[in-house]
């Protein structure tokens, strides 16, 4: 059974930055291309960035240019750095496999953007 664990999120300001991490047991990630959602109070999980196994990354508009995904299949993790947060970046951060079966959901990280 795939489990996945967030860590990383926390509380910053407004223009500030954080890294993200995704551990991953019980799959081999280099097999899997991979995404990072998001889920902001009363709305749905939404894909906000993903990255192929060869390296290919997208991005949501909303985070473009600020936003970086990358993987380490050696550590079989994956990060994402965020910089020049928004208060609308508030949610809970989730990673998960993209273009194949959903894995069970990990706890996700909670991130929060505020003054």
């Amino acid at each position: 059974q795939v489990q996945l664990v967030e860590s990383g999120g926390g509380l910053v300001q407004p223009g500030g930055s954080l890294r993200l991490s995704c551990a991953v047991s019980g799959s081999i990630i280099r097999f899997s291309d991979m995404g990072w959602f998001r889920q902001a109070p009363g709305k749905q999980r939404d894909l906000v960035t993903s990255i192929t196994r060869g390296g290919s990354t997208n991005y949501a508009d909303s985070v473009k240019g600020r936003y970086t995904i990358s993987r380490d299949n050696a550590k079989n993790m994956m990060y994402l750095q965020m910089s020049s947060l928004k208060p609308e970046d508030t949610a809970v951060y989730y990673c998960n496999q993209v273009n194949g079966p959903t894995w069970s959901w990990g706890q996700g990280t909670q991130v929060t953007v505020s003054s």
